[in-house]
């Protein structure tokens, strides 16, 4: 499973806000842990390591599902050498041109602005 090995630092911590445990992602997702585990190693779900036990951010499950337009997302950042703990940030990091941040947007479906900026610093 791909998760950031190093510790998630307190301040990346308060701008996710809330956590839910792999079970919690998994019950959230009415899905099965193996597949939850799956969705992370294919980077269609993100998880980090917080107080020693994989985490996923609460935004990124919406209605029983993972936020449309998160995995193409994940896979700009990671194209733009951006790890799990700055693609978090990145996320997390309110955008007057948006606005509000990257994951709300997607979360309200306005995903193509998100995918557009993060595009534009892949290359």
């Amino acid at each position: 499973m791909h998760t950031t090995v190093a510790p998630l630092d307190p301040h990346t911590d308060a701008m996710v806000g809330d956590w839910l445990s792999l079970k919690q992602a998994t019950e959230s997702l009415g899905i099965k842990l193996n597949r939850t585990k799956q969705l992370i190693s294919e980077r269609r779900l993100l998880a980090v390591r917080r107080d020693g036990e994989p985490a996923v951010p609460a935004a990124f499950i919406k209605d029983g599902q993972v936020i449309k337009g998160l995995s193409g997302t994940l896979t700009l950042l990671s194209d733009a050498g951006f790890d799990d703990v700055e693609t978090l940030r990145w996320l997390f990091t309110p955008d007057d041109t948006l606005p509000g941040t990257p994951v709300q947007a997607l979360s309200e479906n306005r995903g193509t602005e998100v995918r557009r900026r993060a595009q534009a610093m892949a290359f």
